[in-house]
Order: structure tokens, then C-alpha cells, then sequence
């Protein structure tokens, strides 16, 4: 214990991170700290094996490299424990005198009974919990219709969040008194381990102070963002999703950068960024109202599709094999960096779905073990939009064509040659149709799996009969 400004008696606070890893614009890390006064605060952060071990090892190796890069940002002394944090967090708080325990708070499902027990195991110890701030601009649940409801379409709930507006950036603490605990011993191994996972390509450099380097690089070409977002093969989007997902950038704060942009191109660029960032806190919204939609159809007028097992084309279409170039790329991409341009989401999303007539959770977890920026309310209701299934109004007629569309897209071929080098020797857009060339398949490349024109027709008769 310890004396405040006024003579009274202060305790250690304890700040528990999950998708919060940064120092700057943390609301909670300003409720710890005011909390704590002179008496210390501990920054801790739960590995827990449940989630650990179903993470690919490109996903594991991006938490341990932003792991090892907060406890820089924390000067070295960020507390990382492993084991169920419901009960871990309670064993921690006791074991340096913590009064409270302070997160940022969480809004979907798993984290909210997380949290709720974890609240209960403190509660009978006597220790406060105290939930600041949150990972959205605007939190989950705030924005509603005229009528006090959730909105359940985008575009008007992107208008009311608009004009609900979003605070300022939180001021940073002033100097931290932080506590000086053990990390569990077998910390430094495991994140070792996932650290030493080999890619074909480096993951973006980690940390708070890369994540606003990036930040600022993208501001300078903000005005071509509305052009080139959807070529894959240009570094056009700001790649800045592994970030939020970690929460080593808060939305706030880009959100307060783009509303200082001074000319138009410039500011048309940073509008369609903007309302990327709505979807993000559109679908983040309708989970906390929805919390089934995670793995079931949010239109339950859909339940009767009929779909298909997994078979042998699913392994392809994970393994990039489908004998659809810019599918194939698109999923080598996914597993050998972690990450995968959106508009190939779409499509590789759409094939799965349609052409091969999956139910769309066999794709969205696959996409969840294996992305950096994997967020179960954008992967999943995202993949609800493609399936049809989703919020978007009437979209089962909306099949991805994968040739026309790597064509549109990718029309230099060049995103197919980096992912699929058996192709590598078609010259432009000939990678996109290796069968309409006589040494298209000179490397082994395989022919497609289906029949596109085929499995559209099905598609189409499918969704007609499960709407009937």
C-alpha cells in the first residue's frame, strides 16, 4: 500500500492486455494508472493455450514478435503468464497486492464469458474490476436506428456512426511506475519456438512505433487508395488489419489523422479508407447483437441450403491446388505469409462456397488459424456476405466468376506468377488461363477442379430452393 496526494492509501494496479497491445491512446492504461497513484502497475498478458495451440504457426509467430515488441514498448516489463486467464488473473492480482484489474473491454462472445468469470473470480477477493475504453471508435452496441434498435444493414449504420462521432485520441500517461514481475519460465521458449517458424515472405515488422511508421507511409498516398485497393499485386491497401487486430493501433487515432487531411484527392482517398474502418465496426456491432451469427447464418431463411461435405477439392482449395490461378494464389499467399489481399478474399471465399458448395464456418476457421489480422466479426460475417448468408440484402445471386475476375484484377498477371510459380513462365494475363495455352501446364500445374459455368448453375438452383 501506498499514500495518494491526499494522504489516503492507494494499491498496485494490474492492466490486463488481450487486443490492446500498444501504450499510446489506452484509456485503460490511464484508469490503471490514476488508480494505482504512486503504488505501481503491472502490465500483464495470458497466452492461453486453448487459443494458442488451434493458431497456425504464422499467426503464433506474429503474437510473439508484437509480444516481444510490447514488452519494449513497456520498457521491458511486460508480465506474460500462460494458462487459462480466468484463473491466471485472479493468481496474479493476488500475488502483487492489485486492488483492480483494469481491460479494455470486450464485446465478443468467448471474451464476454472470459471476462465475466474472471470478474467473478476477483469479486471473491475482494478486487475490483474495471473495463475503460474499447477496441472499436465507437463501441459495440452504442450506434442504434431512431427507434433504439441495432442497425442490421450497413450503409445507414455507416451514416448514423458517422454522425455519432468518435472521441479524441487519450492522452498518454504521465511517467508509469511499472512493477517489475516474473513472466512465467516458459515463456521465453514458446515465443522462441513460434518466432522460429521460416516464411516465404517477412511478416510486417512488428511493434507500436512500425505499426505508425506504416500508419504515415500509407497517409502519403491516401489519394490513390480508392484506385488501387483492389490489385493485389500493388501495395495498395495500408495493410494496417494485423495492427488493429492486436490493437497496436487504435482506430481513434487514425481516424483523428485522416479528419486533418488538407486537399480533396487526398480526402477522397481517405473517405473510402474511412468507411473501410466502418465495416470493421459495422460487423463488430452485429456480433454483440448477434452473438450465434459468429458461426451460424445470420439469415436463418437460408438454413435449408443444401451443401456439401468436405472432400478431396476442399484439401485443393486449401492447399492452393484448385487449378484456378488466382484462387491457388490467393490460399498459398494465406499460408505462407499469414495474410491475403481482401479482394482475393472474395473470391476465394465465393469458389469455396459456391463452386464448391461448402458451408462458408469450414472456410472462416480455416482463414481464422491462419491470418495475422484473423477477427472473428470481420472473417466471419465477411464470409456470411460472400456465402449470402449474411447482412447484404438479396446477395444469392453474387457468384464470383475466379477467371474473369483475376483477369479485371490482376490483368498483368503478375499477383499469380508471385504465388504460383508453375505459371510463372505465362507472359500477362495468359497466368490467369493456362488451358487456353499449349505449355500451360508445362510445370504440373493441376487442371480446375470443377466446372465454373457448372457450379454456378448449381449454385443458383440451390439458393433458389432453399428461399422457396
Amino acid at each position: 500500500m501506498a499514500m495518494d496526494e491526499t494522504g489516503g492509501m492507494t494499491a498496485t494496479s494490474l492492466l490486463w492486455l488481450r487486443r490492446d497491445l500498444r501504450r499510446r491512446d489506452h484509456p485503460a492504461l490511464l484508469a490503471a494508472r490514476e488508480a494505482a497513484g504512486d503504488a505501481g502497475v503491472a502490465v500483464a498478458f495470458v497466452i492461453d493455450p486453448q487459443l494458442w495451440e488451434h493458431c497456425g504457426p504464422v499467426r503464433r509467430r506474429w503474437l510473439a514478435e508484437t509480444l516481444r515488441a510490447t514488452n519494449e514498448t513497456y520498457d521491458g516489463r511486460l508480465v506474460i503468464r500462460v494458462g487459462d486467464p480466468r484463473t491466471v488473473i485472479p493468481r496474479l492480482a493476488a500475488e502483487i497486492g492489485a486492488a483492480s484489474v483494469h481491460v479494455t473491454r470486450e464485446t465478443t462472445p468467448f471474451g464476454v464469458r472470459r471476462d465475466a468469470e474472471t470478474a467473478r473470480m476477483l469479486a471473491d477477493d475482494d478486487i475490483a474490476w474495471v473495463e475503460t475504453g474499447t477496441p472499436y471508435a465507437i463501441g459495440p452496441g452504442v450506434v442504434r436506428n431512431g427507434s433504439g434498435d441495432p442497425y442490421k444493414v450497413f450503409t445507414p449504420f455507416a451514416r448514423a456512426w458517422r454522425e455519432h462521432g468518435w472521441p479524441e485520441p487519450a492522452l498518454n500517461p504521465r511517467a508509469l511506475d511499472l512493477l517489475d514481475v516474473d513472466s512465467d519460465a516458459t515463456v521465453a521458449k514458446l515465443l522462441d519456438e513460434a518466432i522460429a517458424h521460416e516464411l516465404e515472405d517477412d511478416l510486417p515488422e512488428a511493434g507500436e512505433a512500425a505499426a505508425l511508421k506504416r500508419w504515415r507511409e500509407f497517409l502519403e498516398r491516401v489519394g490513390d487508395y480508392g484506385t488501387d485497393r483492389d490489385l493485389p499485386a500493388k501495395d495498395g491497401t495500408s495493410k494496417l488489419s494485423p495492427y488493429l487486430k492486436l490493437g497496436v493501433l487504435h482506430p481513434r487515432t487514425l481516424l483523428a489523422d485522416l479528419a486533418g487531411l488538407g486537399n480533396r484527392r487526398d480526402k477522397d482517398g481517405a473517405e473510402t479508407f474511412e468507411t473501410e474502418l466502418a465495416w470493421r465496426e459495422f460487423y463488430a456491432d452485429v456480433l454483440h447483437h448477434q452473438p450465434d451469427s459468429a458461426w451460424h447464418d445470420l439469415r436463418g431463411s437460408l438454413g435449408r441450403m443444401a451443401y456439401d461435405r468436405p472432400d478431396d477439392t476442399v484439401d485443393a482449395w486449401r492447399s492452393g491446388m484448385t487449378g484456378f490461378p488466382i484462387v491457388d494464389a490467393g490460399m498459398r499467399q494465406l499460408l505462407q505469409t499469414g495474410w491475403m489481399h481482401n479482394r482475393v478474399r472474395m473470391i476465394t471465399a465465393s469458389f469455396l462456397t459456391k463452386d464448391l458448395h461448402i458451408w462458408w464456418p469450414i472456410g472462416a476457421r480455416h482463414f481464422l488459424d491462419h491470418l495475422i489480422d484473423g477477427d472473428v466479426a470481420s472473417n466471419n460475417h465477411g464470409w456470411q456476405w460472400v456465402a449470402g448468408t449474411g447482412t447484404d440484402a438479396s446477395p444469392y445471386f453474387r457468384v464470383f466468376n475466379p477467371v474473369t475476375q483475376g483477369l479485371k484484377f490482376d490483368p498483368s498477371g503478375d499477383y499469380v506468377r508471385r504465388w504460383v510459380p508453375e505459371l510463372a513462365h505465362l507472359a500477362g494475363k495468359a497466368a490467369h488461363e493456362p488451358w487456353k495455352h499449349a505449355d500451360g501446364y508445362a510445370h504440373d500445374y493441376p487442371e480446375p477442379v470443377v466446372d465454373h459455368a457448372d457450379e454456378r448453375r448449381e449454385a443458383l438452383s440451390r439458393y433458389e430452393a432453399a428461399t422457396r
